[in-house]
């Protein structure tokens, strides 16, 4: 049992993925958004309790209820697959034929370790084969797969395979660079690091492609 407990400790203190997809199980969506709400709400004064601070508080009372609204309707609200955004793609009928960076796309997402935020960008690009993507629908399937107990590896890797599920081509790109909490703010408190992860499919595992991609999302763009 301690080899156990040791083992999962060095798992989350290492900021290891042990899946490709989020672990979910088969009942994971039996129960309405509502129903979710009113336990977790149990579960955060339970842990409010336990620490000792007084639920009859005025700026205290209303906690629990927050924290659940909060943890099912918007942070972990990527996991219901009926959020999932439409991805409508169209006919590149102006034939352009290079590459597309969308950058600085925004990612909150929460680290599946200690529940606490993973901050950063996004820059994902892509090459069409004949279909193109709404810019706006790039954000948001950021957001979608951000929304969920997260490592940021999967996170890149989830964002590419949906483009190219969406767009039909292997030629998608995305780097991330994030803050991770779970480091800046505990554990050793380094507030100036950060991750970079990057996932490159079909075209931009070439060298002179992935350069041009990288080459993209340095260009300082201020308006």
């Amino acid at each position: 049992m301690a080899h156990n407990e040791d083992f999962q400790e060095e798992i989350g203190n290492n900021h290891i993925a042990t899946s490709a997809v989020n672990p979910l199980r088969k009942d994971a969506f039996e129960k309405t958004d509502d129903e979710k709400i009113a336990l977790i709400r149990k579960d955060v004064e339970n842990i409010l309790n336990t620490l000792g601070m007084d639920l009859t508080d005025d700026s205290l009372s209303g906690t629990p209820n927050r924290v659940a609204k909060m943890f099912v309707k918007e942070i972990f609200g990527g996991l219901h697959p009926d959020k999932k955004p439409g991805s409508s793609t169209f006919q590149n009928h102006y034939k352009y034929n290079e590459m597309l960076v969308e950058k600085n796309i925004v990612v909150y997402s929460t680290c599946e370790h200690h529940l606490l935020p993973i901050i950063g960008r996004a820059h994902v690009g892509y090459i069409s084969n004949g279909n193109v993507i709404g810019l706006s629908k790039m954000n948001r399937i950021v957001d979608y797969y951000a929304k969920r107990p997260q490592v940021q590896e999967r996170l890149t890797m989830q964002i590419v395979q949906e483009l190219q599920k969406v767009l039909g081509t292997e030629d998608v790109a995305c780097v991330i660079d994030a803050k991770h909490l779970c480091v800046n703010s505990r554990g050793i408190r380094d507030i100036e690091s950060s991750t970079v992860t990057a996932e490159f499919g079909g075209k931009f595992k070439n060298e002179a492609t992935r350069k041009e991609f990288l080459d993209y999302i340095k260009l300082d763009t201020k308006f």
